[in-house]
C-alpha cells in the first residue's frame, strides 16, 4: 500500500538529527491533539484509519469473492466426466407452448408441422399457455377461445400426447401488484379455474406462480386441494419450480442481500414435488458466465432435485430454448448442449435409472434449429 504524500507517518522531520538537549520545551497540547506533538500526530491517525478501512474492505471483498470462485470451481468440477449409457430420454419429456395456440394465431397446419416437430422425440406433455390468471384467481374463457380446436387436433395427430393447460400470474410476494395466496378466496378461485379449464378438455393444468418463496405453506395448501381435483377427473398436475438452494440456506441469504429469494430449499422442493403429478425445475437464467459453469450447476440441481422427488412423481429439467442476454441468462452460456450433459451428468450420479425422469424445453417460440437438433442428439438419440 502507498502512504500519503508528505511523510511517512512518522512524525519526524527529515533535517539533521537534533540532540535531545537541544529541543525546546513543548507547549500544552493543541485543543483535539491529545499526542502532544502540535497536531503532527494527526496524520498519522488518518493514515491508520485509511489503512485499517483499506484493509477492511480487502477482508470484505475476500469474504464474497472466495466463496464464489470455490463455488464456480466446483461447478466446473461438477461439469467433468461421462455420463453413464442409457441416460437419455424416459418418453416423459414435455414443452411449453405460447399463447399463439390458444388464441386463434396457429391453425391446423401449424399442429401438423407440430407434430413433425415431436415425431421420434420423448414428448409426451404439452404446456400450453391459457391464462394468465387474474390476480383474483379468476381466468376468462375468452382467454382459450381455440383450446377445444387444438386439443381435438393434437389428439388426431400425436396420439398419447397430453395437453395441459400453462397457468401462472404474478404473485404480490415481492411488490404490491399481484395474485395474493394468502388470500381464501383466491386459492378458492384458482381450484375453480382449474376445474373450468379441465371441463374446457385440457388433461391436465401445469403451473407456474411467481416469485414464489421457500416455505410459503399457503402455496402447498392449493396444490392438495388442486390435487384433490385433478385426481378426480383422472387428469394431470403439474408445476413449474424455482431451482433449489445450491448451498445450504442460499435463498435466506440473497433474499436478505437483494429481497429476491429466488431459490428454494431442497426440503421445501420434496414438498411440494410430493402433492404433485409432474414437476418441471425451471433450470436457466442462473447467473453462470460459462457453459461449462451452467453445464454443472444443470448437474448439480438434477441431483438436488432427483434426492427428494418421490418415484410416483415426474421429475423434468428445463432446457433453454431461448436467447436473450439479460440480468440472469447469459444466450451463450445457458445453452442446450450444456444442459443436456448436465442433465445426464447429475441423472448417472444419482438415479442413473429412474423411469419418471425428462427434460421440459422452453419455449416454442424462442426455439432455433439448432435447439432442436441438440435436444434429439444430446437427450433423445
Amino acid at each position: 500500500m502507498t502512504e500519503h504524500a508528505g511523510g511517512t507517518g512518522t512524525g519526524r522531520d527529515e533535517g539533521p538529527e537534533v540532540a535531545d538537549a537541544d529541543v525546546p520545551p513543548q507547549g500544552p497540547p493543541a485543543p483535539g491533539d491529545e499526542s502532544g506533538t502540535g497536531g503532527r500526530g494527526s496524520t498519522g491517525g488518518r493514515k491508520k484509519w485509511a489503512r485499517w478501512t483499506r484493509r477492511t474492505a480487502l477482508a470484505l471483498v475476500l469474504l464474497l469473492v472466495l466463496p464464489t470462485l470455490a463455488a464456480e470451481i466446483a461447478l466446473r468440477v461438477n461439469y467433468a466426466g461421462d455420463p453413464v449409457d442409457g441416460t437419455h430420454t424416459r418418453n416423459r419429456d414435455a414443452i411449453w407452448l405460447g399463447h399463439a395456440w390458444v388464441d386463434g394465431r396457429k391453425s391446423d397446419a401449424d399442429v401438423t408441422a407440430l407434430a413433425r416437430r415431436l415425431k421420434g422425440t420423448g414428448i409426451r406433455d404439452l404446456y400450453v399457455h391459457s391464462g394468465p390468471l387474474e390476480h383474483d384467481g379468476t381466468l376468462p374463457e375468452a382467454d382459450y377461445p381455440r383450446a377445444g380446436r387444438l386439443i381435438e387436433s393434437v389428439h388426431r395427430v400425436l396420439p398419447g400426447v397430453r395437453v395441459q393447460a400453462w397457468l401462472g400470474d404474478k404473485l404480490a410476494t415481492e411488490s404490491p401488484d399481484g395474485l395474493r395466496l394468502q388470500r381464501a378466496a383466491t386459492r378458492t378461485a384458482i381450484v375453480a379455474s382449474t376445474r373450468q379449464i379441465l371441463d374446457a378438455g385440457f388433461e391436465g393444468a401445469h403451473f407456474d406462480l411467481e416469485p414464489l418463496h421457500s416455505g410459503d405453506r399457503d402455496y402447498l395448501d392449493l396444490l392438495d386441494r388442486l390435487h384433490d381435483v385433478t385426481e378426480s377427473r383422472n387428469a394431470q398436475l403439474s408445476v413449474a419450480a424455482h431451482q433449489i438452494d445450491p448451498l445450504p440456506a442460499f435463498h435466506s441469504f440473497w433474499g436478505t442481500v437483494t429481497n429476491h429469494p429466488k431459490w428454494w430449499s431442497q426440503a421445501y422442493f420434496g414438498q411440494v414435488a410430493r402433492r404433485v403429478d409432474q414437476i418441471a425445475v425451471m433450470s436457466y437464467d442462473t447467473m453462470q458466465p460459462l457453459q461449462s459453469l451452467y453445464g454443472g450447476y444443470v448437474a448439480q440441481q438434477t441431483s438436488l432435485a432427483l434426492e427428494v422427488t418421490p418415484d410416483s412423481t415426474d421429475l423434468l429439467m428445463g432446457l433453454p430454448f431461448y436467447h436473450e442476454n439479460r440480468f440472469g441468462h447469459r444466450g451463450s452460456a445457458e445453452t442446450v448442449p450444456a444442459a443436456v450433459r448436465g442433465v445426464r451428468l447429475g441423472l448417472s450420479r444419482t438415479d442413473a435409472d429412474r423411469a419418471n425422469f425428462g427434460v421440459a424445453l422452453y419455449v416454442d417460440f424462442a426455439a432455433t434449429e439448432a435447439d432442436w437438433t441438440a435436444y434429439r442428439e444430446g437427450w433423445v438419440r
